[in-house]
Parts: C-alpha cells; sequence; structure tokens
C-alpha cells in the first residue's frame, strides 16, 4: 500500500483541467501537497487556489506585482516543474506553452501527469527519450490515453489495435456546407464533456482526436496503421484495446475529467472519492457506435497525415492550429476557415522541413507557423 504524501506541482492552474486536478486534490487531501501552483491571466482565480492549498511557489503570466501574493516565492514554470521538493508536475495548459516545463519535469526524472496533447505530438521522441534516461513515467490525463493505459496494465503482448471513441462533438451529422455555418456559441457547446475553450472548439472540429492519434502512436510506440476511431456520442467507453488473440477490453466511466486526472495522481493506486461520479447501468439503456465521415473533418485528416510525416510537421499542425482557433473564437476566420489555414501553413512549410528535429529546430517552426498565420489573417503589418 502507498501511502506517503505526493507533492504536486500544478502548470496551468487556472485553467479547466488545473481547476478540476485540484478539486481532486481537496477531496484527497490527506495525500497530496501542493508545492507550485502557475496560472495564466485569471489572478482572481489564482489567488483564491492560493489561499486554499498555500503553495511554496507560485507563477503567473502577468509579472505586476499583487500585494496578495508577495508572500509566496514566484518561480518560473521549468524550474518548478524540475523543482527537488516536487514528486509529481501535473501539466494541465493547452497548446505549445506546455513543452518547456513537460521537457523540464521529465529530465529531473519527475512523475509528470499529462493532459498537454501539443508536448507529446510536438516533441514526443524527445521527450520519451529524455523520461528513459532519468526514469521519469509519463502518466496520460487525456480519457481516451488513460482508458488505454488501464487497459494494457498486467498485458505482457503489445496491442494488436487500438480504437479510439470520439463523441463526434456538437456537429455529429452535419454535412461539410452546414460546418462553414456554425457559430462560436454552437461550436462551445460540447455535448458531453466540461472543458476549456481552445479543446472546445478541437473537439468540434475533430483535431482533438488527430492529436490524439498522434498522442497514442507516441505514448504506446503502435504504428499508425493500428490506431482507429469509433464515433461513440455518449462518451462512456474512453477506448478498446484489442489483442492478438482477438479479445478486447474496454474502459467505462463517466464523461468527467476528473476520473482520469485521480487515476493519474494516485497510480499505482485507485482511491475512493465520493465527489466522483458512478455509472448507473440501470439509466445507460444503450450505447452507440458509428464510424467516422472524415470527409466532413478535414482537422483530423491534416493531423494524422502531419503525424505520420513527422519532423517539424506536427509542430507546425499544433501551433497552426492554436492560433487558427484564436483567430475563430475572435470572428476573424470562420469555422470552416480553420482547417484551410491549417493546410495552407503545412504546405508553405515545406521548404524548412526538418525530418530530426531538435528542440530549437520544433520551437523555430513554431515561431514561424505563428508569425506567418498572422500574416495571412491579418496582414504584412500585424505579423511583426
Amino acid at each position: 500500500m502507498v501511502d506517503a504524501i505526493k507533492k504536486l506541482a500544478v502548470i496551468g492552474c487556472t485553467g479547466s483541467i488545473g481547476r478540476q486536478t485540484l478539486e481532486v486534490v481537496r477531496s484527497l487531501s490527506d495525500r497530496f501537497k501542493v508545492i507550485g501552483l502557475t496560472g495564466g491571466s485569471n489572478i482572481t482565480l489564482l489567488k483564491k487556489q492560493v489561499d486554499k492549498f498555500k503553495p511554496q511557489f507560485i507563477y503567473y503570466r502577468d509579472k505586476k506585482t499583487d500585494a496578495q501574493l508577495e508572500n509566496y516565492e514566484f518561480l518560473p514554470e521549468e524550474a518548478m516543474a524540475s523543482h527537488p521538493d516536487v514528486d509529481t508536475v501535473v501539466i494541465a495548459t493547452p497548446g505549445g506553452c506546455g513543452l518547456k516545463p513537460t521537457l523540464a519535469a521529465v529530465k529531473a526524472g519527475k512523475d509528470v501527469a499529462l493532459a498537454n496533447k501539443e508536448a507529446l505530438v510536438t516533441a514526443g521522441e524527445i521527450i520519451i527519450a529524455e523520461a528513459k534516461k532519468s526514469g521519469a513515467h509519463i502518466l496520460p490525463v487525456d480519457s481516451e490515453h488513460s482508458a488505454i493505459w488501464q487497459c494494457l496494465e498486467g498485458e505482457k503482448t503489445p496491442p494488436a489495435r487500438i480504437i479510439l471513441t470520439a463523441s463526434g462533438g456538437p456537429f455529429l451529422g452535419y454535412t461539410a456546407k452546414q460546418l462553414t455555418e456554425v457559430t462560436v456559441e454552437q461550436a462551445l457547446k460540447h455535448p458531453t464533456w466540461r472543458m476549456g475553450k481552445k479543446v472546445t472548439i478541437d473537439s468540434a472540429t475533430l483535431m482533438n482526436k488527430g492529436l490524439e492519434v498522434i498522442e497514442a502512436n507516441r505514448l504506446f510506440d503502435i504504428s499508425f496503421e493500428k490506431i482507429s476511431i469509433l464515433i461513440h456520442p455518449q462518451s462512456i467507453i474512453h477506448s478498446f484495446v484489442e489483442f492478438i488473440d482477438g479479445s478486447t477490453k474496454a474502459q467505462l466511466g463517466w464523461p468527467d475529467m476528473r476520473l482520469p486526472i485521480q487515476y493519474a495522481l494516485t497510480y499505482p493506486e485507485r482511491l475512493l472519492n465520493i465527489q466522483l461520479p458512478r455509472l448507473d447501468w440501470d439509466k445507460i439503456n444503450q450505447l452507440n457506435f458509428e464510424q467516422l465521415n472524415m470527409d466532413s473533418f478535414p482537422c483530423l485528416k491534416l493531423a494524422i497525415e502531419a503525424g505520420k510525416r513527422g519532423g517539424t510537421m506536427p509542430a507546425v499542425l499544433c501551433a497552426a492550429d492554436e492560433v487558427a482557433v484564436d483567430f475563430y473564437l475572435s470572428n476573424h476566420i470562420g469555422f470552416g476557415d480553420i482547417a484551410n489555414l491549417i493546410q495552407q501553413l503545412l504546405k508553405q512549410h515545406e521548404t524548412l522541413f526538418e525530418t530530426q528535429p531538435t528542440i530549437d529546430d520544433i520551437q523555430n517552426a513554431d515561431a514561424w507557423t505563428r508569425e506567418n498565420a498572422i500574416r495571412l489573417v491579418l496582414g504584412e503589418k500585424h505579423a511583426n
């Protein structure tokens, strides 16, 4: 029985995953100690979290001094992620900003509860190699990858096939023409999951599922040809794993991110948490599945193609998507333009493509993509 208190740093504590992580910690307060919290621009929420959890270190992007936070040591994310007092680092921030703290944590041999897709998508080979050298463990928080991890636990034989499930988002059944006309308000209404804006839009375009395919390839060392996607609107089954003897395992649970978060934080234990939801099989009448119409979701196709290509293409993909989603949320482009912008940037990057990128190459590709995305949408004067 493992009963030592785990000391946590939560990178991105004010976002959706960060808030739900702290809900789990609060429910199991005798098992965890929050050592560090890093937030973005939501200083009001960060103050409340700091007051509740009394961390040793804090970080926030707005560098202006705040009187209520002056008594806490200000420590950059990478330094916090690798600090000797920290056992487990929760990477809860979306987008490219998760790469550096993830890499710092694995180099320092920390356990990393990873909710950030982009770190593994853009630099998975580097991160996993560093984790093997340091003995760090990467503990997936995404519900799909947590499900695969749980299904593989104790197995000696590699999987024959992995099937990721997808809810289909709010636009399941829409035609390509209908998708060009959806509003931001419609795209932000996910039918089953509670997520931040960026991840919710990625779910609507199915970019998130493309990133998850790449992530599964990195995490479980399985070829793209052995990863498939199945629409499952209820989001009860989070993934399937098929084995060479024909048997299949599935992991089921209510669509609540606190479940995979807790599994990552408490592994190898499972702990009782009365705050977490239970499936009520008296009320679940059916579980539905259907094949995915790839033509309706060009972002998914672009993601899988970039993942197969490898090199710096996934970095361009992630940065292009991040900027395109920002432009969509600010009404600069339409829903259908998200895929168009990403496709343009991937094509333009062909002449700069690196097959075996270093971290510097990945960061340069990211910066190049963001600058050129702004130029394509807003014009030359906004690019610099």
